[in-house]
C-alpha cells in the first residue's frame, strides 16, 4: 500500500504520457500520480488510464489525484481497480475523507500551508498520510512553488502519528536539502522533473530520486 509508513517514498506526479509510468518505476519511484482533475494541465482521463495502465498498476502503486471530485468520478476511480490510493487536493472535508476510508479506500489529504496557523487542520483529518503543499489558492497544487520547510518539521512534531509527505517546488537541486531539513515520510514532485507540463524528463526524474534517497540514507540515526 502506498505510502508505506515503513519506507521513505518518492512519488512522481502528473504524467500525461502513459508509457512514462513504467519508465519512471524502472528508475526507482515508489508511486506515480495520475491527475484526474479536468482543469489540470497534467490531466489524464480515467478511460485512458484504465486502457493503458492496468499492466503497470498490477505491479506498482498508482495514485489518483483528485480535486473536489463528484461521486461519479470517485466511484469510477475506485471501481477501476487501478489505484492504490486517492490523493485529495481540493476542499474535501474530514467527513468526506472518513466516508472514503469507511469504504476501504486509502486516502492522502493534501493541504496547502503558508504559516504555523495552517498546521492545526492536519489533526482534523482521519487519514494517516498528509501531503503538505505550498499555499496557492485556486491552483490546487502543481504550481512549482515551495513553502517554508520548517513548517513540515513542525507538523511532524505536532502530529507524530501522521505520515507527513513534502511537496511544492521540489526539484533535483533542492530535494536533498529539503529531506535533510524535514525528514518527511516521502516527497512528491510534478513540475520539478518536467520538460513540459505532464511530460517527465527521465534524467531529472532519476536525479531527483537519487538525491532524495541519498539524503535519507545519510541522515543520522534518530
Amino acid at each position: 500500500m502506498f505510502p508505506d509508513p515503513g519506507r521513505h517514498s518518492v512519488k512522481i506526479c502528473g504524467i500525461t504520457r502513459p508509457e512514462q509510468a513504467a519508465e519512471i518505476f524502472a528508475l526507482g519511484a515508489d508511486a506515480v500520480g495520475i491527475n484526474l482533475w479536468p482543469h489540470s494541465k497534467r490531466h489524464m482521463t480515467l478511460p485512458l488510464a484504465v486502457t493503458s495502465l492496468h499492466e503497470v498498476a498490477a505491479r506498482n502503486a498508482l495514485v489518483a489525484v483528485l480535486v473536489n471530485a463528484d461521486d461519479v468520478l470517485l466511484d469510477a476511480a475506485i471501481a477501476s481497480g487501478l489505484f492504490q490510493t486517492l490523493q485529495l487536493h481540493g476542499d474535501e472535508t474530514p467527513r468526506a475523507v472518513e466516508r472514503l476510508m469507511n469504504r476501504g479506500v486509502n486516502v492522502i489529504k493534501a493541504l496547502q500551508v503558508r504559516d504555523t496557523a495552517s498546521l492545526p487542520q492536519i489533526g482534523e483529518f482521519p487519514c494517516a498520510a498528509i501531503l503538505l503543499d505550498a499555499f496557492n489558492p485556486g491552483t490546487y497544487g502543481g504550481g512549482g512553488h515551495s513553502f517554508p520547510w520548517e513548517l513540515a518539521a513542525r507538523a511532524k512534531e505536532m502530529f507524530p502519528d501522521k505520515l507527513i509527505l513534502l511537496s511544492g517546488g521540489l526539484h533535483a537541486g533542492n530535494v536533498r536539502l529539503a529531506v535533510r531539513q524535514t525528514m518527511p515520510g516521502g516527497v512528491d514532485v510534478a513540475s520539478g522533473v518536467e520538460s513540459q507540463p505532464g511530460v517527465k524528463d527521465l534524467a531529472l526524474v532519476e536525479q531527483f530520486i537519487n538525491e532524495a534517497r541519498t539524503a535519507w540514507r545519510e541522515a543520522p540515526a534518530p
